[in-house]
């Protein structure tokens, strides 16, 4: 079998068989895996390898969707790469969750969830979804995960203490109420005047 034949395969099998982006994205996988040296040295051998793609990869039949994953594994030997793949060497079909805190998530596509591993995974797959999402909406998620982590590792901002100040309205309301003067039938002529000020 070809180079082309076997990512073809291996996208057809493992990808939405309309989405070239989903194709795309598994084939970043395999040519990310052939070429760092930790798995077989050729496609087939990588898409071969045991329990790591679809049982029947290589010997299943293909149907409607053939000429789109052959057309794109040319691409994908010709260099093209899923942007947003990365590095990732994994992936998993999309909503399926693991225990495993070093599943570092970079995209989802074409019903997959791809991921790198790595010790401190800042990114998981709801935080990808929602970023994807935002992205279709035409927004910015509300908290990116880079900014997600960053707020978490953030020291507490210092609070300044300053002196509270009465405004001149709240210490008049704090006098007391000044005595109602008398009624002015029962004041004199002499009160009268005391309270005007003569």
């Amino acid at each position: 079998m070809s180079a082309e034949e076997c990512l073809a395969r291996a996208m057809y099998f493992e990808s939405n068989r309309s989405s070239e982006a989903g194709m795309l994205a598994v084939g970043t996988v395999v040519m990310n895996r052939l070429e760092s040296g930790k798995y077989p040295k050729s496609v087939c051998g990588v898409v071969g390898q045991k329990n790591q793609f679809a049982p029947g990869v290589l010997s299943k039949p293909m149907g409607k969707g053939r000429d789109l994953a052959t057309r794109t594994a040319r691409q994908v030997l010709r260099g093209a790469r899923h942007s947003e793949v990365q590095k990732a060497m994994f992936f998993h079909t999309a909503g399926y969750s693991y225990p495993y805190s070093n599943m570092h998530y970079v995209t989802i596509q074409g019903g997959n969830s791809f991921y790198e591993k790595r010790k401190n995974a800042t990114s998981t797959q709801s935080m990808v979804a929602e970023r994807i999402a935002a992205e279709k909406e035409g927004r910015l998620p509300f908290t990116p995960p880079e900014r997600a982590l960053a707020a978490a590792q953030a020291p507490a901002p210092a609070v300044m203490r300053a002196p509270v100040r009465e405004s001149r309205i709240a210490r008049q309301m704090a006098q007391p109420a000044p005595a109602a003067p008398p009624a002015l039938d029962t004041m004199s002529i002499e009160d009268l005047i005391r309270q005007n000020g003569g």
